[in-house]
């Protein structure tokens, strides 16, 4: 709780030099439970906007912008993009988001200027704060035994999307805990301690009951299971269970 008093009062000061000084000031990259506290503080700043982006659409980890809301000028998020693939295919090993995830934070970064890693195919795209971009191009140059090479991705239209897996399953009904049990094929009763605990984020809004009715479109994000998009109901079975089709975010 010490740790959340100080991470809301950082939130604060955020805003309010937003606010005095009419600029706009960023967060750190956020986890999606740092971002539901500050959406709990929102109304604590009458005229103050506060956006969330991570890069991409549908980025997990994102920053927070804190700008007057009569503002005139334009502005970025001070996020950039770094594409590391190996150097050489035919001697390159498989790697995992914990691979390149752990080399980076390896060299001496901290989690908190490193945004989403998506891996896909033989390579990752890493969004991370600009001000620590030129140190991963020269610095990054080896993930596990794999020797790899670091560029900057400018264009957008370079950036991934995120791959989605359809995963399909029937419940009694439309469920938060039901929903998560079909997508990481988990008993139903497996997944309430999730839930309790403070792990479960629906459009990273934290949500603890059990009970809960996810809409049509929602991204629920478990921590250390994953995240999936609830796609809709697809009818009923013969024997009156609902039909559903989710999309497992892989």
């Amino acid at each position: 709780m010490e740790k959340d008093i100080f991470f809301i009062k950082r939130i604060r000061e955020l805003a309010n030099l937003s606010y005095q000084r009419d600029i706009v000031t960023f967060s750190d990259f956020l986890n999606l439970n740092e971002q539901s506290l500050v959406k709990s503080q929102a109304s604590q700043f009458p005229g103050v906007v506060m956006e969330g982006f991570g890069g991409y659409d549908q980025a997990e980890r994102q920053m927070i912008a804190f700008h007057p809301d009569a503002l005139v000028f334009s502005w970025d998020y001070p996020i950039c993009c770094i594409k590391v693939e190996p150097k050489a295919l035919k001697f390159s090993e498989p790697l995992t988001h914990r691979d390149y995830l752990g080399t980076v934070l390896g060299l001496g970064v901290e989690r908190s200027v490193i945004g989403d890693i998506l891996v896909q195919d033989h390579g990752a795209w890493i969004f991370c704060h600009k001000k620590i971009k030129d140190f991963l191009l020269e610095n990054l140059c080896r993930v596990r035994h794999t020797t790899v090479t670091a560029y900057s991705v400018e264009d957008p239209s370079e950036m991934p999307e995120p791959k989605l897996s359809p995963v399909f399953g029937t419940c009694s009904s439309i469920r938060l805990d039901a929903l998560i049990a079909i997508a990481f094929q988990s008993s139903r009763s497996s997944m309430v301690s999730f839930i309790e605990s403070g792990q479960v984020f629906v459009n990273g809004k934290l949500v603890t009951s059990n009970g809960y009715e996810p809409l049509e479109g929602d991204i629920i994000s478990v921590r250390g299971k994953g995240r999936f998009r609830f796609d809709g109901i697809q009818g009923k079975t013969k024997k009156g269970r609902t039909s559903v089709t989710l999309m497992r975010y892989v």
